[in-house]
């Protein structure tokens, strides 16, 4: 899992050859807690075929304001450098990866 930061997003997700997964997400978050190991294992079973990344936005506020994110966590997929789903909340792996489907 890549931990992303204001200096190397654009670099890890927006110059990416395969889709990125970003879970904006926060130390103090509940939710983003429960949410980290069904990342893990999507990336075990997915990394072929998508990057699972985090971004602390506590810590890089100027990307969350980019995206227009609200809340976490909040996962945003990135293909060709464009947000193309946005996930809100933390969901069991099934639903998940559900949403990611057609998309990595």
């Amino acid at each position: 899992m890549i931990t992303l930061t204001t200096e190397n997003f654009d670099e890890q997700v927006l110059g990416a050859d395969k889709p990125v997964l970003v879970e904006f997400w926060a130390e103090w978050c509940g939710p983003c807690k429960m949410v980290a190991p069904v990342l893990e294992q999507i990336e075990a079973e997915y990394g072929d075929r998508v990057t699972i990344a985090k971004l602390n936005g506590d810590d890089h506020p100027e990307i969350v304001r980019r995206y227009g994110v609200m809340g976490f966590p909040t996962m945003n997929l990135y293909r060709d450098g464009e947000v193309v789903r946005q996930i809100v909340g933390a969901k069991p792996k099934r639903l998940l990866v559900a949403d990611l489907e057609g998309h990595i």
